[in-house]
């Protein structure tokens, strides 16, 4: 029997791929999603399609980190955006339920809730399976006990998803797979997965895919798609390959002034933190807009720009021109600075309070970022994939 189960007949025979990934965020996650239910929308408009129809039957591989990371494992397995929006909308505050009293030094919120509620949503049985997905699905997270980041994936081709393992990646509880993506350092504790349960040796703890540089996985999810190494080898091409990245939001934490450098040093050092994993999304999307050919994307700064290829006259260049890039990039996000929620047409949501990972009281106000900036949604973008 195919190692790709029921999946077999869409992933044995070479064709192009189309490549999905969601990044971290909190709450936050709710503007992805909103983004998200426009491109479905506008999708099974221009494929016919009915109420059966599901972003997984477009994308063939799906990946998030964190709150991504949750949203990708629904969309692998099949929900709609409408579904998980109603997710956050419900159980938004569940899933960040303050912690008693007395463990609030540890972590700020208690894990049951989010573990219950994953169980409850995905099943507490299910694991990467093939059975049990109907894309690829790539989870990142971060292995405390080996120090390094651990993207899990459903390949069944991967080294360490060969079921005749007894450390076998595909074995791990979705639920718990995400769960420990979703760890993040002082808001939950973290999450032990056993790999091997007759060996203690493959017991490991893990935080918050965040934590590493992958928290924009897109790039990451390029290679895991295409190198030797992860066995998948899809070809590349800008006929080949398209990935799509669709972000949670984003504002840098303005810094100190040069004639104020050492002001409020506890201030500085707490931003540590976001500003590494600012500088990482946004290093991600360098890449990809490097490697890959940008389709559609906000300027990354005044001297980069876009990075979109342009002609001399400055206009894009036509996709029927192949550049030779390794793939179709295409990243939609939202501003949540004040210049930025004011070009959005927000200038009535708090910029500070839409830039928390866990301002749960602002869910409606995140919606209406979200499908403003769903606005940037174009099947134009796909090029030639939305035909494939």
């Amino acid at each position: 029997m195919s190692v790709w189960g029921p999946l077999a007949a869409r992933f044995e025979q070479p064709r192009p791929r189309r490549m999905l990934t969601l990044d971290g965020g909190g709450i936050r996650g709710v503007i992805t999603l909103e983004i998200l239910a426009e491109l479905e929308r506008k999708l099974a408009q221009a494929l016919g399609a009915g109420t059966d129809f599901r972003l997984c039957d477009v994308f063939d591989y799906v990946g998030g980190t964190s709150t991504g990371a949750i949203i990708a494992a629904g969309v692998a397995r099949g929900m709609t955006t409408s579904e998980l929006l109603q997710i956050y909308r419900d159980h938004g505050e569940e899933m960040f339920d303050k912690a008693f009293l007395l463990h609030r030094l540890r972590n700020l919120y208690r894990s049951e809730p989010l573990a219950a509620l994953l169980q409850e949503k995905f099943g507490a049985d299910t694991d990467l399976g093939p059975q049990h997905l109907r894309s690829l699905l790539l989870v990142v997270t971060q292995n405390l006990t080996t120090d390094s980041p651990w993207p899990v994936s459903s390949n069944p081709l991967a080294r360490y998803n060969d079921t005749a393992r007894a450390d076998c990646n595909l074995r791990i509880p979705l639920w718990k797979l995400v769960r420990a993506s979703t760890a993040a350092p002082v808001y939950f504790p973290p999450e032990v997965l056993h790999w091997d349960l007759d060996d203690p040796d493959k017991a490991f703890v893990f935080v918050d895919g965040g934590m590493t540089p992958y928290n924009n996985p897109a790039f990451l999810m390029y290679r895991m798609a295409t190198s030797e190494a992860h066995r998948l080898c899809w070809p590349t091409g800008e006929r080949q390959l398209l990935l799509v990245s669709i972000g949670t939001g984003a504002a840098a934490n303005a810094g100190p002034e040069a004639d104020a450098a050492h002001r409020n040093l506890f201030s500085n050092v707490a931003n540590i933190p976001g500003n590494l994993m600012y500088a990482a999304t946004v290093d991600q999307d360098i890449s990809c807009r490097t490697v890959g050919r940008c389709v559609f994307g906000a300027p990354i700064d005044r001297e980069l720009g876009d990075l979109i290829p342009r002609d001399a006259d400055g206009a894009p260049r036509p996709l029927e021109q192949d550049l030779g890039r390794a793939f179709l990039y295409v990243r939609y996000n939202a501003e949540l600075s004040r210049v930025g929620l004011d070009d959005l047409g927000l200038n009535d949501v708090d910029p500070e309070e839409v830039q928390k990972l866990d301002s749960v009281r602002s869910i409606g106000d995140l919606s209406r970022v979200g499908q403003a900036a769903a606005r940037q949604v174009s099947l134009d973008h796909l090029g030639p994939f939305l035909k494939t």
